[in-house]
Formats: structure tokens, C-alpha cells, sequence
């Protein structure tokens, strides 16, 4: 039996709040298979933030167990399990200079220090994807925006070609069109890994499994059609 390309067991958080000890997750399982895009629904405050944070191994209080095609995370390490399970945080960090620089940020990490990073033909196809067409690499990126730096920061995530990719949500600042073509471009992703999204807006069409976060477990509302 083939494993899961992500699974996620037992994983607990608790936070201290006024009233005392919070079980943000409390023994959530996931799992996620290739070519998966699932959405995970619940109200504000129920810890879908807390929960992609945890798939990406960036809470070190977090306890459970993660796994990623059948390997433990302990086995594949954290820096490494980080290049293959991606976050785009809903608030979008871009840096100081242009477009272009930023889209090329991750390949001037230590942990890709010896592969080359796109060209400038694949970083223009891939803004075109999400309809950045009018926006040049060599733009300043602190001209752009609110939109147009979310899904430029998207585009820097999805060019770094992840196995697993987790967005916050990613369609929250966008209207109609340029949602729509982010939406594409998720699925386009999903046909060689998979893709977890944290959503409020309606269903657009592109989620094949939803999941509601309740009480600190996820509990599945059902396939999409």
C-alpha cells in the first residue's frame, strides 16, 4: 500500500490565553495524496493557521507526528521537509528591491546554494499565469499592490516546486479574475504534488476534498464536485 504523500498524527498545540490553557489542536490527524487540493474550513480563530504552521514543521512546541511519502520528518530533517512543504502566509513579506529579486529570494538560501534558480523567460511565465502580465520583473515591488504582492509571493513559492504547498488564504485580497487565475494555476500545481488552501470565500471549483477544523480536530465535509 502506497503511503500518503503527507500525513499528519496526532498533532497538538496549546496556547495560554486569559482563561487559561488552550488546546488550539488537540490530536488532529491529516493526510493528503498526490494530485489533492483540499480546503480547510472553520470560523475565525479555530486554529487553521496554527494547522498549516504545524504541517510545515515551523512550530517547534508543536507535538505529533509528520510524515511525508512514508518517511518521518525526523528523518528528512527540518531544513530539508521546509523545501518540500511549503507555506504562502496570508500576509504577504516581500523585500526591498524588485519583483524579480524576490521571485529569485529562495535560491539565495544556504539549502539551494548549488541550483540555479529560474530564468527570467520561466519568472515571466509564471506572473503571466496568475495575470501579472502588466507587471515587470524589474519593477520595484514595493510599488505593487496588495494583490499584485500576494500572488507574486505566491509565484515565489510555486517556482521553488514543492511536494506539498500550503496556502493562507490565498484569494482573500484578490478580486474575481485575478482569484480565478490564482485558483488555475493551484490546480495546474496540484496535477505533480498537492495543495492544502485555508479559505472563507465560497467554492470555486478547484478543491477536490474539504475538511472543517473543529475543536481542534478536523472533521471531513466531503469530496468536491
Amino acid at each position: 500500500m502506497t503511503a500518503p504523500l503527507l500525513e499528519a498524527r496526532g498533532l497538538r498545540v496549546t496556547r495560554i490565553g486569559d482563561a487559561g490553557p488552550l488546546k488550539v489542536l488537540d490530536g488532529a490527524d491529516f493526510t493528503l495524496e498526490r494530485g489533492e487540493v483540499v480546503d480547510v474550513l472553520g470560523p475565525s480563530g479555530s486554529g487553521k493557521t496554527t494547522l498549516l504552521r504545524a504541517l510545515a514543521w515551523m512550530l517547534p512546541d508543536a507535538e505529533g507526528e509528520l510524515w511525508l511519502d512514508g518517511s518521518a520528518a525526523a528523518e528528512i530533517g527540518a531544513r530539508v521537509w521546509r523545501t518540500r512543504v511549503a507555506l504562502a502566509p496570508q500576509r504577504t513579506a516581500l523585500f526591498p528591491g524588485t519583483v524579480a529579486d524576490n521571485l529569485l529570494a529562495p535560491w539565495r538560501l544556504k539549502v539551494r546554494h548549488d541550483a540555479a534558480g529560474p530564468d527570467s523567460g520561466a519568472l515571466r511565465r509564471a506572473l503571466d499565469s496568475v495575470g501579472l502580465d502588466d507587471v515587470a520583473l524589474d519593477r520595484d515591488a514595493a510599488k505593487l499592490s496588495v494583490g499584485q504582492a500576494a500572488r507574486v509571493a505566491l509565484v515565489r513559492v510555486g517556482l521553488t516546486r514543492p511536494d506539498v504547498l500550503l496556502l493562507d488564504e490565498p484569494d482573500a485580497s484578490l478580486d474575481g479574475d485575478s482569484a480565478a487565475q490564482v485558483a488555475s494555476a493551484v490546480a495546474r500545481f496540484a496535477e505533480t504534488g498537492a495543495v492544502v488552501r485555508v479559505r472563507h470565500q465560497r467554492p470555486d471549483g478547484t478543491a477536490t476534498r474539504r475538511e472543517r477544523l473543529v475543536a481542534g480536530r478536523i472533521h471531513g465535509v466531503g469530496d468536491c464536485e
